[in-house]
């Protein structure tokens, strides 16, 4: 074994639920070799043992979307509706960006998501090229896809050569053990049909999923009744780009021929409560489209409206606001939430074969949370304590694809103090644009 981690609860997430007591997990290379009680485990040496005692021992957390480099924007323009949000203070800002913001910006995230029990992540954003090559050096999984629009990018320019920069991310990173491309443009309501067929045919022709946010707000609806007539999910149905290789973000405002679209065409949904709070956009029918047998992955969105990348504190978002919303507290109980933001979330993202539980011969993608706190104490049921208690800060230790990349709180592959100093540097540059 090259590690070995023993004596720790086990949550495997796998499809029987199965919890170990007093388990162990063992890795080679890249793939979980051993997963089993601890008393039994396989008589081999291994290069590095952690004892976990006093641990759970679960699948690293999935944030199934993220615009990373917003980390740099955080708090910037709080308190505000989500289009005024958007045209008056995160579009005019973004078209200043460069490369080196949105690597620095990414570089940041991907600390604050391994501190916080993240192991993979599906960014949108622009520069895309530079946010892959910092989730690989700081050794997280991602889907990464550079965000398209009808008008120009600071990116790429002309839509024409964002058709381009996305087909030359696909082919630079696709034997890469840790990042994966999709095609995500932004919206309905930014991209013009020709350009959502488009997109389509490029996710199609390459095999990789279409990402974008659907049926985000109200005004959105009101604004794809106006131009075309359709609700959202009809009119990606017109234009031929429903399928199961769809992703859709968001998805609050759904009526029952809308979810009977998503289901019947096997579209996967994200959803991301703590943004949609914050922005007002609406509480979305997750219970609805779990029940009816859709995949539902959990995100944060990015850190300009939630304003972290916590996804423990997402979860217990997930689970509160439809409980109170349905008045229900059976509602969205503790494990399928749990579900959501691993196994599901993994699903969403179709990496369920690489990721999202424990299992021998999956990669080794998982976090040691230390339970041994006032606040973990007692602990009667694992789930209910993932879900409810633990924080990001509980985490202390996290191994991706069967690397260890941050061990007692300390990450291995970053330097935090150093990315702090640049994005404080960065921060300076974003004052400065608001101001003119």
């Amino acid at each position: 074994m090259d590690l070995l981690i023993q004596h720790a609860t086990v949550v495997t997430m796998d499809a029987a639920l199965t919890i170990i007591e007093d388990g162990s997990i063992g890795v080679q290379g890249s793939r979980i070799a051993y997963l089993g009680s601890s008393a039994s485990e396989v008589n081999s040496p291994a290069a590095k043992t952690i004892d976990a005692r006093g641990c759970i021992v679960m699948p690293g957390l999935i944030n199934a979307h993220t615009h990373a480099a917003m980390t740099l924007f955080r708090g910037l323009a709080d308190d505000l509706p989500l289009m005024d949000w958007l045209n008056h203070y995160i579009f005019p800002v973004e078209a200043k960006m460069d490369a080196e913001f949105v690597h620095i910006g990414t570089m940041l995230a991907c600390a604050e998501m391994i501190l916080s029990g993240t192991t993979t992540f599906c960014d949108m954003y622009l520069f895309e090229q530079e946010a892959a090559m910092a989730a690989a050096t700081a050794g997280i999984r991602t889907l990464v896809g550079e965000v398209l629009y009808d008008f120009n990018s600071p990116s790429y320019g002309a839509i024409d050569k964002g058709f381009i920069y996305t087909q030359e991310l696909i082919d630079t990173w696709k034997a890469h053990p840790l990042v994966s491309v999709a095609v995500e443009p932004h919206s309905l309501y930014t991209c013009s049909p020709d350009l959502l067929k488009e997109a389509n045919a490029i996710a199609l022709r390459n095999g990789v999923p279409l990402i974008l946010h659907v049926a985000e707000t109200l005004s959105e609806l009101g604004t794809i009744n106006e131009r075309y007539g359709k609700k959202p999910f009809e009119h990606m149905e017109a234009l031929g780009i429903c399928g199961d290789h769809v992703i859709a973000d968001h998805c609050t405002h759904l009526d029952r021929e809308e979810m009977a679209r998503i289901r019947h065409y096997g579209i996967r949904v994200v959803t991301n409560p703590e943004s949609n709070m914050k922005l007002v956009s609406g509480i979305g029918p997750i219970p609805e489209l779990i029940e009816q047998g859709t995949i539902v992955g959990l995100g944060t969105d990015g850190a300009a409206s939630n304003n972290d990348l916590d996804m423990f504190s997402e979860m217990n978002t997930l689970a509160k606001v439809h409980k109170i919303s349905r008045r229900d507290p059976t509602v969205m109980d503790a494990v399928t939430v749990l579900r959501c933001a691993t196994s599901e979330s993994a699903r969403s993202l179709g990496m369920a074969d690489r990721i999202g539980s424990l299992e021998v011969g999956k990669r080794a993608d998982l976090i040691v949370i230390d339970t041994d706190k006032p606040h973990l104490t007692p602990m009667y049921n694992p789930y209910s304590h993932l879900v409810y208690c633990v924080g990001g800060s509980d985490v202390i230790h996290s191994v991706i694809d069967g690397k260890l990349v941050m061990e007692n709180r300390r990450l291995l592959t970053l330097d935090v103090e150093r990315l702090m100093a640049e994005a404080n540097r960065q921060a300076k540059r974003v004052r400065g644009w608001v101001g003119e």
